[in-house]
């Protein structure tokens, strides 16, 4: 917004809101006011472009189609309940991009929500937390409809072709809170990262498990093999139990190299 806004015109509207009794945040305050503000002004640009002219232009005269009001709509935004007047037209053709009909949260929000969930909280937790910081009404089960969006996106991701060969694979683990059974705990996620011809480093999978081995290493590898990865070069790693014999079945000419920090 600053970059949009010079200095001087958000001190204006600071003092203005001050100098009304108007809070920055919450009901009725200068966010909600200007958001408000916003989507009606790019709603009155949309509706002109769709009829072809101006409010109270001549050139819309005979031209079939004009104004026809509007309707309010309540919507929920990073900054609470906002509702705005989505103006119509006379032949009900005009489709709206910013608010598209049979929405009422802006993208913003989905996003919001993608975001705590992925920081290992619950629906119920998300849903409690957008009701105490925004006055925002959420159900669970519109939460997990909204996580669930992503899961074909993640499956294509984790079954998405590789190089057919990385000169370095680096293999190693992190813990991470993951929602599991409906409770959030710390688990390992053993990362493959390939260094390709060109120098840069890729993520080629994530995979969770709570137990080790050689069968988990060599399906592991198996996978990437099978996604594409013909051979490896050097495959570092941190001499996990059942790794390097898995390296060895699957590229049987990679050199494995300890990592010199384990």
């Amino acid at each position: 917004m600053a970059g949009a806004m010079s200095p001087a015109a958000i001190d204006k509207l600071l003092a203005d809101a001050e100098a009304a009794g108007v809070g920055i945040d919450g009901a009725g305050g200068l966010l909600q006011q200007m958001m408000k503000a916003v989507l009606e002004r790019a709603l009155r640009v949309e509706m002109a472009d769709h009829l072809g002219y101006e409010a109270g232009d001549p050139a819309g005269r005979g031209s079939g189609n004009s104004r026809n009001g509007s309707y309010p709509k309540t919507l929920t935004t990073v900054a609470g309940p906002v509702t705005v007047d989505v103006p119509r037209d006379r032949r009900a053709e005009f489709e709206p991009v910013i608010v598209p009909k049979g929405r009422r949260r802006l993208a913003q929000v989905d996003d919001m929500i993608l975001s705590l969930y992925a920081r290992g909280m619950t629906t119920r937790d998300i849903t409690a937390h957008l009701k105490e910081v925004y006055g925002s009404e959420v159900s669970p089960a519109l939460v997990s409809r909204i996580t669930d969006v992503v899961a074909d996106e993640i499956t294509a991701w984790q079954n998405r072709p590789v190089d057919e060969v990385y000169p370095i694979l680096y293999i190693d683990a992190l813990s991470v809170k993951v929602r599991d059974g409906g409770r959030v705990t710390n688990k390992s996620a053993h990362l493959v990262i390939g260094v390709d011809v060109d120098g840069i480093k890729n993520v080629l999978g994530i995979w969770l498990q709570d137990a080790e081995g050689s069968k988990f290493w060599l399906n592991v590898l198996t996978q990437l093999k099978n996604r594409g990865l013909r051979d490896a070069l050097i495959v570092c790693c941190d001499g996990l139990s059942g790794l390097p014999e898995a390296i060895n079945t699957v590229w049987e000419k990679a050199v494995v190299q300890t990592c010199v920090t384990h």
